[in-house]
């Protein structure tokens, strides 16, 4: 059977040379007589590829000594509480809200201090990022343990074309969809995570890039749970517990191929083609509208609807009688969302783009 064209927003498409190195793994990793599946976490042959894993990650990035990689499980979500449970040492924090993951974040974060909502697109219905004027005014008085943001709105389709400078208060950023996307100064940030299930890997790992000087001996809240202190998770080579070792595995293959196919340079000239490509169709269109405004679109995920419900619906429908599967848009919005991560080919771009000109030919208004 032909392998569809997968735009789905996570767990999403993995490089074909990825799967197929994993599958010629399967029973025997390198002459081990096991599969990773199988293998001591403890092991020799374990602690290489966690290793591998972490130098290509930090190469590829550029991750300076000063700050951790960790492997951790339970997604972003647990990020959530994770992040203020080690970093709202006095009590206070500000949060940027730019759609559903952001508010789940500033509500987690309100069980262990005061989170303050700094700015929010919420009363234009996350269309676009927030005036982050107000962000960076807020940072002056350096009194926040940290600002958290949501780099990329999975949901909404929107995304952070400029930082907010946050002088000497830490920013800290879910930056899960667009994770590998493009380069990544991370310098500029505290501390960054990321669910796997995007550009990095499959779903069930998550990693977090931590600033050393942010994981001070006992710094966590005291309600913090072992397995949630990033000190300890750090001190044990994210190996506290057993580790989901196969997504690891998976994960180190996948920062290999970023590699091989030219870095996180070659990866954002891809997916701004692959974007150009259907938001260009999208302004001619007299059918379908995107939902982001402009200055917020994000390269990671391009939202878009038709006029009515029902038209949304029988586009999904087209689309996967074609084999082009996962445009059907979250189901707190509705409409449709094309997930065009690294793996996504500009191949499958093209597919979608002319299945929505049979679509818009067939629809067209005037």
């Amino acid at each position: 059977m032909a392998r569809v064209h997968n735009f789905s927003a996570g767990p999403a498409a993995l490089p074909e040379r990825v799967l197929q190195e994993a599958a010629a793994e399967l029973m025997d990793y390198q002459g081990c007589g096991m599969s990773v599946l199988e293998m001591s976490h403890r092991s020799a042959a374990y602690r290489e590829i966690i290793d591998d894993a972490e130098a290509t990650l930090r190469r590829i990035v550029g991750i300076p000594d000063s700050y951790r990689v960790l492997f951790l499980q339970g997604g972003a979500t647990l990020q959530f509480a994770a992040v203020p449970m080690n970093l709202m040492r006095t009590g206070r924090a500000g949060y940027v809200v730019s759609g559903v993951f952001s508010g789940k974040a500033q509500r987690e974060a309100e069980r262990y201090g005061r989170a303050e909502v700094l700015a929010t697109s919420e009363a234009e219905g996350f269309t676009r990022i927030p005036d982050l004027a107000p962000v960076e005014e807020r940072a002056q008085a350096d009194d926040l343990d940290y600002i958290h943001i949501c780099q990329n709105n999975t949901i909404y389709g929107t995304m952070y074309h400029e930082l907010p400078r946050c002088l000497d208060v830490p920013l800290v950023a879910d930056v899960s969809s667009c994770f590998l996307s493009m380069p990544l100064d991370i310098e500029r940030y505290g501390l960054v995570y990321a669910g796997a299930q995007k550009n990095a890997g499959p779903a069930g790992v998550t990693i977090v890039i931590v600033r050393e000087d942010l994981m001070g001996a006992g710094a966590a809240l005291p309600c913090c749970p072992t397995y949630l202190d990033y000190r300890t998770q750090a001190d044990a080579g994210s190996m506290l517990n057993t580790p989901n070792t196969f997504g690891i595995y998976l994960c180190g293959k996948v920062f290999r191929w970023v590699e091989d196919e030219g870095g996180l340079v070659a990866m954002e000239a891809r997916n701004r083609e692959k974007a150009a490509l259907l938001y260009g169709l999208l302004d001619r269109s007299t059918v379908f509208h995107a939902v982001a405004e402009p200055a917020s679109r994000s390269i990671a995920n391009v939202t878009f609807r038709c006029s009515t419900p029902e038209l949304d619906a029988e586009f999904v429908e087209g689309a996967r009688a074609r084999g082009i599967e996962g445009v059907r848009g979250h189901r707190a919005v509705g409409g449709m969302r094309a997930s065009i991560y690294n793996a996504v080919s500009l191949d499958d771009v093209r597919a979608l783009a002319a299945f929505m000109e049979e679509f818009e030919s067939r629809h067209r208004i005037g």
